[in-house]
């Protein structure tokens, strides 16, 4: 988003997964195998951790545009019930042939926020949304300046890339939490047998601390992201419909009405706190306008 849902959705769909899949793979009986006689099989590990680590990744990129449309009740264009709406589809096609993508579907959801989101498995099967309270507060060059930005994520694979990243974040939240999870069992529970009840339980808390910590890293490389967003945005309209786009939205007061899974979604995205600005997934948005206004001389 120009302010941020992409991200959080994204990731908490991503942490569901892999706790699922830690259940399913104690249910089944597959961490016993993770461990004999001699300690933790680490290449057994390994592989574990890199299939399912990717698998949910790519689990959670597969489902984001039908769990976006869900969360945000988005209403997809297919006929135009306005010509706002007209518009919107026009300008989005128009977008998508100068970015050399495919256009991607178009929907609008109710909300006196003014935001936009772009999410999907691939940058030919793409959503570009938009709030009504976007359409109400911008002039048209504006909304058109949010659309191009949210086009740009869509030209730079911005999904799949994020997918990829947390791809390797997973394999590495899964096999450090199953080599914490092993050890506490075994010097602290005492179980010298597979695995036990300890050991899914301290992987579990192990797994959610450092999910954390790679979404942190993750949200690093995603603010990275967004200003390349920008930059796209501003090569397909020009830098200053762009500013004044993000301009508009810094001077909105009202807090953001997405829920906060979304948030990571959305064109803009403000939260406080040292550890909301790490897990930020937007820089802020002076940073964004003053880079804008510097390009465009």
């Amino acid at each position: 988003m120009i302010i941020g849902k992409r991200l959080l959705l994204f990731f908490g769909t991503n942490m569901a997964v892999l706790a699922l899949f830690t259940i399913v793979l104690h249910l089944l009986g597959i961490d016993s195998y993770l461990v004999d006689e001699h300690g933790i099989r680490y290449q057994t590990l390994l592989v574990v951790a890199v299939f399912f680590g990717f698998g949910g990744s790519f689990l959670s990129l597969m489902l984001s545009k039908k769990i976006a449309i869900h969360a945000m009740r988005v209403r997809v264009i297919e006929r135009p019930n306005s010509e706002l709406e007209a518009w919107l589809l026009r300008t989005v096609g128009n977008l998508s042939r100068q970015a050399g993508i495919t256009t991607p579907e178009v929907g609008v959801y109710e909300s006196a926020d003014p935001n936009a989101f772009a999410t999907g498995p691939n940058k030919n099967s793409s959503l570009v949304a938009v709030s009504t309270g976007l359409l109400r507060t911008m002039p048209r060059d504006q909304v058109e300046a949010v659309l191009a930005h949210e086009v740009s994520h869509c030209a730079n694979g911005d999904m799949v890339t994020l997918a990829l990243m947390q791809g390797v974040l997973n394999t590495f939240v899964i096999f450090i939490s199953r080599v914490i999870g092993i050890t506490v069992d075994r010097v602290v529970f005492r179980n010298t047998r597979g695995v036990g009840l300890g050991y899914i339980v301290v992987t579990l808390a192990a797994q959610f601390a450092l999910g954390i910590l790679a979404s942190i890293i993750l949200a690093a490389f995603s603010r990275r992201r967004e200003f390349r967003a920008d930059s796209g945005a501003a090569k397909l309209v020009g830098p200053r419909p762009m500013a004044a786009a993000l301009d508009s939205l810094r001077r909105v007061s009202t807090p953001a009405a997405m829920p906060e899974s979304m948030r990571a979604f959305g064109i803009r995205g403000g939260t406080q706190g040292l550890l909301a600005s790490l897990l930020r997934s937007h820089p802020p948005l002076e940073d964004r306008i003053a880079r804008l206004r510097n390009a465009g001389g």
